[in-house]
Order: C-alpha cells, then sequence, then structure tokens
C-alpha cells in the first residue's frame, strides 16, 4: 500500500463491489478496497491499471488509514452476520464523524440497530440500498441511501457520480433517517417480485393458448418495451426469449427448471406489509407463486392426474393488444400496492418519505425502471399528499383504458386453466379498492356472534354487541 490517502472505501470486492468500486474511480475518485480474499485484492488492482488511484488489501488496520476524514466506507457483502463482523472488524480503527455505509438487502430494523449502536460511538451509519445489478453497479446504478441528513454530504458528490442518470439527473437522493433507504429497497424488490410474476404469466397464456413461438413472443415483447410498457424487466424479458441454448439445441429459456428461488426481500415486505395491516396481495401471491414453483415433484404428479381445459381459441393478434394492456394496467396497481406500503411505512417509522422523490431515483438504474415511473413521480408532485396513485386522475384514466382487457384476459386463462395468480390479484385487488361497501359487515356479524367481538354500525355511532341465539 502507498501513502497516498483515498476518497472512498469499499469492504467486499466480489462482483457488485469490484464493478461499484471501479464506477466510483471513473468519475475521478481515488478508492481503496478491502477484501479477505487476495486474488479479488489483486484483481481490483489491475483492473484500476496499477495506478495509484485505486488500491486495495486484505489488511483492515492499513485499509482504514489510507482513507481520508471523514472515512466514507461502503460495504458490499451479503446480508446478516457478515455485515454485523465487517462492522465489529472496523469499529475499533473508526474516528468520530466517519461514515459507514451498508449496500447490501439488510433487514430495515438490523439497519436501525446498527445506526443506533455506530451513532453513540459518533459514526454515521447508512442503508443505502444498490439496485441494477452487476452491470448498474459498473455503468450507474440507483442508489437509496437512508441515515444521517448532515453527514449525507460527504457521500453525496460520490453517490450522485457513481449513480445512473435520467436526463441527466441522478438517480440518488437522501430518503430518510435511520433505516429508510434499506425500507425502501426493500419495497423495490416486493415490487419487482410482483412486476415478474406478471410478465411470466402473460408469457405462458400466449405461449399456450395464443400459441405464440420464442421468435413470436420476443417480438412482442420487444414492441412493447418501445411503447407505454418501456421498462428494464420487459426489455430482458424480450432477450432472454432470443436467447439460444449454448448447450444444445433450442431455445434457452425451454430448457430452465421452472423452480424460481428467492432471497428474502419478496417474503418481507409481504411480512411488513401485514404488520402495517397494508394490503400487497399482488407482490404477496409472487411470493406464493415462487413457493409453488419449488413443489415440482408434486405439481408433475397432480399435473398427471387432474384434467386441465384445452385452451379457449382465439385471435392472435388480438390477444396480444389484451395482454398488453392487461399487463400494463396490473404493473400501475403493483406499482400502487407497493407505494401505499412505503407511505404508510413512513408515517408508522416516521421516515418523511418524499414519494415523488423514491419515484424519480427508480426512473433508470435499478431493476424495476420503466417509463410508467414519470407518470407516478408527477402524480405525487402534483399532489404530495397522494396516499394510493389509484386515486391520481391522470393514472385513473390509464387504469379505465386497460381494466376491460385485463377482465377478458384472465377470464380467459381461467377457462383455458392456465394460472394467473398474480393478474387476478390485481383485478381483484383494483375492484376490492374501488367498491364503496365491501361484504366485510357478514365477517363482523359472524366474529361478533362466535366471539362476542362487536361491531359498528352504518346509522348510529357507537360499539355494539348483540346476543345472536336470543
Amino acid at each position: 500500500m502507498s501513502k497516498q490517502m483515498y476518497d472512498f472505501g469499499l469492504v467486499g470486492l466480489g462482483v457488485m463491489g469490484h464493478n461499484f468500486i471501479l464506477n466510483v474511480a471513473d468519475h475521478n475518485f481515488t478508492v481503496c478496497g478491502l477484501d479477505v480474499d487476495q486474488k479479488k485484492v489483486d484483481s481490483l488492482i489491475a483492473a484500476g491499471g496499477n495506478t495509484e488511484k485505486v488500491n486495495a488489501t486484505t489488511e483492515v488496520e492499513t485499509f482504514v488509514a489510507s482513507l481520508s476524514a471523514p472515512r466514507k466506507i461502503m460495504l458490499l457483502i451479503p446480508a446478516g452476520k457478515l455485515v454485523d463482523r465487517a462492522i465489529q472488524n472496523l469499529q475499533p480503527y473508526l474516528e468520530k464523524g466517519d461514515i459507514v455505509i451498508d449496500g447490501g438487502n439488510s433487514y430495515f430494523t438490523d439497519t436501525d440497530l446498527r445506526e443506533a449502536w455506530l451513532r453513540e460511538k459518533g459514526v454515521s451509519f447508512f442503508g443505502a440500498g444498490v439496485s441494477g445489478g452487476a452491470e448498474g453497479a459498473r455503468r450507474g446504478p440507483s442508489i437509496m441511501p437512508g441515515g444521517n441528513r448532515e453527514a449525507y454530504e460527504y457521500i453525496r458528490p460520490v453517490f450522485e457520480a457513481a449513480a445512473a442518470k435520467f436526463k441527466g439527473e441522478p438517480c440518488v437522493t437522501w430518503l430518510g433517517p435511520r433505516s429508510a433507504g434499506n425500507y425502501v429497497k426493500m419495497i423495490h424488490n416486493g415490487i419487482e417480485y410482483g412486476l415478474m410474476q406478471l410478465i411470466s404469466e402473460v408469457y405462458d397464456l400466449l405461449k399456450k393458448v395464443g400459441g405464440l413461438n420464442n421468435d413470436d413472443l420476443s417480438e412482442a415483447f420487444g414492441q412493447w418495451n418501445n411503447g407505454r410498457m418501456q421498462s428494464f424487466l420487459i426489455e430482458i424479458t424480450a432477450g432472454i426469449l432470443r436467447q439460444s441454448d449454448d448447450r444444445g439445441e433450442g431455445r434457452l429459456v425451454d430448457k430452465i427448471l421452472d423452480k424460481a428461488k428467492q432471497k428474502g426481500t419478496g417474503k418481507w415486505t409481504s411480512q411488513n406489509a401485514m404488520d402495517l395491516g397494508i394490503p400487497i396481495p399482488t407482490i404477496d401471491v409472487a411470493v406464493s407463486m415462487r413457493e409453488i414453483s419449488a413443489l415440482k415433484e408434486m405439481r408433475v404428479q397432480a399435473d398427471e392426474m387432474y384434467d386441465r381445459p384445452k385452451p379457449v381459441a382465439t385471435d392472435q393478434a388480438n390477444l396480444l393488444t389484451l395482454a398488453e394492456e392487461a399487463l400494463y394496467f396490473s404493473f400501475i396497481v403493483t406499482y400502487a400496492q407497493g407505494l401505499h406500503q412505503l407511505i404508510e411505512a413512513s408515517d408508522s417509522y416516521d421516515y418523511e418519505l418524499d414519494l415523488a422523490a423514491v419515484a424519480r431515483i427508480w426512473r433508470a438504474g435499478c431493476i424495476i425502471r420503466a417509463a410508467l415511473l414519470d407518470d407516478i413521480s408527477k402524480a405525487f408532485e402534483e399532489k404530495p399528499d397522494l396516499r394510493n396513485i389509484l386515486l391520481s386522475p391522470p393514472l385513473a384514466k390509464k387504469v379505465g383504458e386497460t381494466i376491460g382487457s385485463a377482465r377478458e384476459v384472465i377470464a380467459l386463462g381461467v377457462k383455458s386453466g392456465v394460472p394467473l395468480a398474480g393478474l387476478s390479484s390485481a383485478l381483484n385487488y383494483f375492484h376490492a379498492f374501488t367498491s364503496g361497501r365491501l361484504p366485510l359487515n357478514l365477517i363482523q356479524a359472524q366474529r361478533d356472534h362466535f366471539g362476542a367481538h362487536t361491531y359498528e354500525r352504518i346509522d348510529e355511532e357507537g360499539i355494539f354487541h348483540t346476543e345472536w341465539n336470543k
């Protein structure tokens, strides 16, 4: 190690860390990395051109001593105990005013505990979700930081330089105190689960009912990506469907086992939504469908036991139009659910989130980036106290223009025996959300009947109980 002082430090030189620190170096910051693996250290130094601008080490004390004050140290390592261990290893060498940033998908309550512990020692701690995958880390991700607002000014130049840009505007901003950043990233990932499930269902319907082959499907998704459905997930879907199998004949997508894995952020989103009492059924069902997909052996056995309806004959061109509109409708509803959870969480946890700003930093760099987010950010700019984007007149107009197609597509799926759990949940959420009266009056009567849980009336204030058996 040279005696040069570095602007920015990063712990964890795996693919994400390696790429992100080179991204920072590309923007004229000097950087230093830390990893226990000497090969990863050597790889970073070589990738940096063996210059004084990029360096790395396996020694914690050497690493911390090489950083200029206040030290700005980012962790890009797996969430959980490894984060705690890294913080504990760094802490003896840190000084008041230093800043530690967790760039992983840590659960937000863990971030709160770490922030409080380091704050007592005079060190600022940030939870900063990074979205965009390995390519995003290298070329520009969306970054979601939460922590001490004053301390953010020290890391803002680095993050704004490294972040993705939407029409020149960096896709990063201070989101709120403590765990606000990690919470926003968790919801981002929950929405991601929902959108991916919706796309997979439309793909399945077009293939099984519409009879489209992979070339047809790739062309359809490619065309959709040139219009209002423009998004990262639609774009890569078109490419995936064109990808040849390099280990055999045909397309790779047809050789991939239909068992989807998960790392937990979708589940966390669902669990916390239940804690808050916020309905996010499309995200919930996306988690459930991954769990159902894991039951491969039982699914194959059940498939052989039960008859399935024959696909309903349909006009292919018309089905493509209906499918695009149904998917667009369901995208809006999924964003509505996730953003509603953010609003309620902001109130409950005192994050004071700016939802327009959240939507803005998702417009580029991240996995759920989509043209639709520009409309969503404008909806919150026009009405900052908006509680659900389904109550925004411009977005309500878009919903009104596409909901009929969603109903037709789902009915077609039901008649053809194609599972459309995500699309159906989005439609039923919408139907429930827009119903001035639901049948829950009967549930309240049942609860009072068997458990004396009481009920309220529509014609008189107060709490009531009835002796039903009398």
